[in-house]
């Protein structure tokens, strides 16, 4: 573009500017940052991708209600009554008490050309029957080969008499907020329905230890439950799983479990019929940053061990107020990295786990257990230690456990530590979350036995220059760490 001089040319300088701007504003971005542009049409996308998406269809016996509606007899106007409306009737259709089936509807798609279909948990759970509508009419009957309702995931299988068409799993870390994705499935049981929208958010948790959801503002409604969430490249990167509301209908947002945890869970699905997830054997929660103060770290970062009952991490040497760091040579932030790192890690295995004990750095080298055999183990308890006299310290009246508080609060009689049996409610300790009632086993990072015990670690905590000191609480035999401030 050429910027004019001479008479006038202030304005035509002016007008060369703008014109500069306009194409500069149209211009594409170079580099790598340069978003990719919403497509002119999704119809490619969905030919390529709707032969492999499914309807599923459930059938459940129901129990029969057991209400206290009364058992009329025979030939009674209340039977009329319940007929005129279309009620099968007080005593059920064929007498009281009739079990009746129960139809849902779902979605999925297959993942193989020999019949193997993902689909939601919640979607089969219970199903007597399990039947596949696919997008060219054909029904066939599923089997279901797994399920793992942590990541409410289900693997279905059908018999086909040709290969079936199906599609591949994406890799979900590399999708981005922003990026264009679409949705299909069978919503409101009204067939098979394709939605667009973008992804709106990573990494979001909903209730359960291995969530990473994908957020989408593509439509999604009831039943489109176990449906695929494509990428443009015709790849799953998302099972559909739920909407949230807070009324019960859809405000347009969705979420879909990320493939990259979907795919992991289908193949041990495939090849043992169950999940099969690593187990260090720890309870463990998120360094906050008086915690961090308090134990002297630079950065609130890892995962704090609050308990190690009997298992790998025990026998490795794994104690209670370490802080893992790494786990298999991947670093650890939270305790959610450590959660999916140790699920997603072979059981058996022997890994390198580094954790932060006094101010030092040491590398364990701990032989992975399995979750699901581990699941339900109770911690033992442990600890001895003399009685004396309760004391009012950071806005808590703290007194050494008695035989009868053992009983009273259905400890083992080994248990030791101090019992909160009051608690200043404009004290920073009830901003906490302490309460009346909750045993503290360590301060410091030591365990308490005495009311000397604790006055001797708050000491130690001050000498040292700490502003706040670490206690370990249990509160319905749950370990948790909390920070108080020590002035």
């Amino acid at each position: 573009m050429t910027f004019l001089t001479g008479p006038g040319s202030s304005l035509r300088a002016g007008m060369s500017a703008a014109l500069l701007a306009v194409a500069l504003a149209c211009a594409p971005l170079a580099g790598p940052a340069y978003a990719r542009g919403a497509p002119e049409s999704f119809a490619e996308l969905v030919d390529q991708v709707s032969n492999s998406v499914v309807n599923i269809t459930t059938s459940t016996t129901v129990a029969a209600p057991t209400g206290n509606m009364p058992n009329f007899p025979p030939g009674s106007p209340f039977e009329d009554l319940f007929r005129d409306f279309g009620l099968p009737g007080p005593n059920g259709p064929n007498g009281r008490g009739t079990p009746r089936r129960s139809n849902a509807l779902g979605s999925g798609f297959v993942i193989s050309e020999d019949g193997y279909i993902v689909t939601n948990n919640h979607v089969i759970e219970d199903a007597d029957e399990i039947e596949i509508e696919f997008f060219s009419g054909k029904r066939l009957d599923a089997t279901l080969v797994g399920t793992d309702p942590k990541t409410d995931i289900a693997l279905l299988k059908v018999e086909s008499d040709e290969p079936l068409p199906f599609v591949k799993f994406g890799d979900s870390d590399k999708v981005r907020v922003g990026d264009w994705v679409m949705a299909m499935g069978n919503p409101l049981g009204q067939g098979f329905s394709a939605s667009a929208g973008i992804i709106s958010a990573r990494n979001r948790e909903l209730s359960g230890s291995y969530d990473d959801y994908l957020q989408t503002d593509a439509a999604i409604n009831r039943g489109n439950s176990g449906g695929p969430l494509f990428d443009m490249a015709g790849e799953v990167v998302g099972v559909n799983t739920a909407i949230l509301s807070p009324n019960g209908g859809s405000i347009g947002i969705g979420f879909s479990m990320a493939s990259n945890v979907v795919s992991k869970v289908v193949d041990q699905l495939k090849q043992f019929g169950e999940t099969r997830r690593g187990w260090l054997g720890v309870k463990i929660q998120d360094v906050t940053p008086d915690m961090a103060e308090a134990m002297g770290l630079e950065t609130p970062e890892g995962a704090l061990v609050s308990e190690v009952p009997d298992g790998p991490a025990k026998e490795a040497g794994i104690e209670a107020g370490d802080v893992i760091t790494s786990f298999d040579g991947g670093e650890v932030k939270s305790t959610r990295d450590l959660v999916r790192r140790v699920a997603d890690a072979p059981v058996g295995e022997k890994v390198r786990v580094t954790v932060l004990r006094d101010g030092e750095s040491k590398t364990l080298l701990v032989t992975l257990g399995r979750r699901e055999l581990a699941e339900g183990e109770e911690p033992p308890k442990a600890v001895q230690a003399p009685q004396e006299v309760e004391k009012d310290m950071l806005g808590l009246t703290v007194t050494p456990l008695t035989d009868e508080l053992r009983t009273e609060m259905g400890l083992t009689k080994d248990a030791q530590g101090l019992v909160i049996k009051s608690i200043d409610e404009t004290s920073t300790a009830y901003e906490k979350g302490l309460r009346a009632g909750d045993l503290i086993t360590e301060v410091g990072q030591k365990p308490v036995a005495s009311v000397e015990d604790f006055e001797e670690r708050v000491q130690a905590a001050k000498d040292a220059g700490r502003k706040s000191v670490l206690l370990l609480i249990r509160r319905g035999g749950e370990p948790r760490f909390v920070a108080l401030p020590v002035e």
